[in-house]
C-alpha cells in the first residue's frame, strides 16, 4: 500500500490532464472524466496544494454525480488523496465508507488498514514528544529548584 500512497503522478499526464479540464472548464461544460482524471492526477501531485485541489474536485464530483460505480471511485481517491494528506480521520472516514458499500474490496481494506498503523504511529510518537517535553520540563524546574536552594 506504501507504492500507493506515495506515488508521483507524470507531470505529463497531469500537464495533460490540466490542459484538457481547463479547456473544459472555459467552454462551460466539464464532463465527470476530464474532472476525475484531473482530481486523480492531482491527488498524486508533489504538492500538498496539488493533493488539496485533488479532493476538492473529487468531493465536488461525489456531491453531484449519482451513479454509484463513480462514487466508489471517488471514495477511494479521497481516501488516499487525506492519507497523503496525514490527515488520518478523514481518510479513515472515506475508506469506511468505500467498505459499507463493497465489503470486500481488497483495496480499499489494504487502504483502511494502512490509515490505522499510521494513526497508532503517529499516536504513539506524539505520546513521545508530549511525555519527552514533560520530561524536559521537569528536568529543568528540578534543576531551578536545585540552583534556588544552593544560591540560599
Amino acid at each position: 500500500m506504501d507504492r500507493i500512497v506515495n506515488e508521483i503522478c507524470d507531470e505529463n499526464d497531469l500537464k495533460k490532464f490540466q490542459i484538457l479540464y481547463q479547456e473544459q472548464v472555459k467552454r462551460g461544460v466539464v464532463d465527470e472524466k476530464a474532472q476525475f482524471e484531473y482530481a486523480w492526477c492531482l491527488i498524486r501531485g508533489k504538492a500538498h496544494s496539488d493533493t488539496k485541489k485533488g479532493i476538492a474536485l473529487l468531493e465536488d464530483l461525489f456531491r453531484r454525480i449519482k451513479e454509484d460505480e463513480g462514487k466508489r471511485d471517488y471514495l477511494f481517491c479521497l481516501s488516499l488523496g487525506y492519507t497523503r494528506l496525514k490527515e488520518y480521520e478523514d481518510a479513515l472516514k472515506y475508506a469506511k465508507a468505500l467498505l459499507k458499500v463493497e465489503p470486500e474490496n481488497r483495496q480499499a481494506q489494504g487502504l483502511k488498514h494502512y490509515i490505522e498503523d499510521k494513526m497508532k504511529k503517529d499516536g504513539l510518537m506524539g505520546m513521545a514528544i508530549v511525555g519527552g517535553a514533560a520530561l524536559a520540563i521537569g528536568g529543568l524546574v528540578g534543576l531551578g529548584v536545585a540552583l534556588t536552594k544552593k544560591l540560599n
